[in-house]
């Protein structure tokens, strides 16, 4: 049954919630929220089969969550605090592709944050210019009402047959609602390349976990190790899969793994 939070700015956030343990707050990526993603409703289940109390919310703007445009990271982090309050005050996050981006905002930002989970974050080179320019880009094509373009610029440099997919199938009208959102995913990875990485996440303690699937596009690859460089207590882990997807039971062994022995 979908519950709802009320962010500090009076957004209302949709979310599900299963299971009993330890809190973890699923934080998804560009073109991912509830009623497009079996995949991490999947994962949801999985989890709470493993010991945790799984927090799924649909972000801002998306699925049965408010949000006007324009949407900002600070809009995101408001979310994740609000939803991190739901769980008690204390949660593990989970950020999947540019939604790992958000989850490193939410956690040099926000306390409660006890473990990061990020799974294939496409960040760029540090301190590049690149994302700045992309996140310009984006804006101008929301700004210009341009859905479709802006959903087709996000996904560029990702096999164009996934676009067309998306485009060609029954949900396009939901992913052409949730568009404008995507402008938060690219200042999400604008801003980690705002300062040099070491600094901009000085204030992260939560240990830090960087999942690959097993064949990952070089990029995903080039920019784990560069998390894994700057964060004090990080590492990188395989998780079977491959084309930037995973199998929600794979994907909730590898994150069991991680828990107490107790827990478990």
């Amino acid at each position: 049954m979908t519950e709802y939070v009320q962010t500090e700015d009076g957004v209302r956030i949709a979310y599900d919630r299963e299971g009993a343990g330890q809190p973890l707050v699923l934080i998804g990526g560009a073109g991912q929220f509830r009623a497009v993603d079996p995949d991490t409703r999947g994962l949801t289940s999985e989890l709470a089969a493993r010991g945790f109390d799984v927090v799924h919310p649909d972000r801002p703007g998306r699925g049965d969550s408010a949000g006007d445009p324009p949407f900002r990271l600070a809009g995101e982090v408001a979310a994740i605090r609000a939803l991190l309050d739901v769980a008690g005050g204390r949660a593990w996050l989970y950020g999947s592709s540019s939604g790992g981006a958000i989850a490193l905002a939410a956690a040099a930002r926000l306390p409660g944050v006890e473990r990061l989970l990020l799974w294939e974050v496409p960040l760029g080179e540090e301190d590049g210019a690149d994302g700045a320019e992309f996140l310009a880009a984006i804006r101008q094509r929301v700004a210009a009402g341009d859905r479709e373009g802006t959903l087709r610029l996000f996904m560029d440099g990702m096999p164009p047959e996934w676009f067309e997919a998306m485009r060609a199938g029954p949900q396009w009208p939901l992913f052409e609602r949730m568009a404008p959102t995507v402008e938060a995913d690219a200042e999400a990875l604008a801003w980690t390349q705002s300062a040099p990485r070491a600094r901009l996440w000085s204030s992260i303690t939560a240990p830090t976990v960087v999942l690959l699937g097993t064949a990952p596009f070089p990029f995903f690859v080039d920019a784990a190790d560069s998390i894994v460089a700057a964060l004090p207590s990080a590492e990188r882990a395989e998780v079977p899969g491959s084309g930037h997807r995973w199998r929600p039971a794979d994907l909730a062994d590898r994150l069991a793994g991680y828990l107490p022995a107790a827990a478990q």
